[in-house]
């Protein structure tokens, strides 16, 4: 019984690969799609664009993201979802 035992390798936690990146915002004033990157032109929201609040932060979707999932918000899934 001089056996030693050796301890389970623990394994690392899985990547979430398909959860999107917030990209950051490029300039002052520039608005940018929360969930493609893209950049609008000007410093206004463009009226095609969607506006969320999630978690007390107000992002913007252009409108190829919002077109793209539109059922799962109307259905009020957080954007992590989609």
């Amino acid at each position: 019984m001089d056996e030693e035992t050796e301890p389970p390798e623990q394994s690392e936690p899985p990547e979430q690969s398909e959860k999107p990146e917030r990209p950051e915002r490029p300039a002052a004033g520039s608005v940018v799609c929360a969930r493609c990157g893209t950049t609008a032109e000007g410093d206004a929201v463009p009226v095609t664009w969607l506006s969320s609040v999630e978690d007390g932060r107000r992002l913007h979707f252009c409108e190829s993201c919002a077109r793209l999932h539109i059922r799962a918000i109307e259905s009020r899934l957080d954007s992590l979802w989609w």
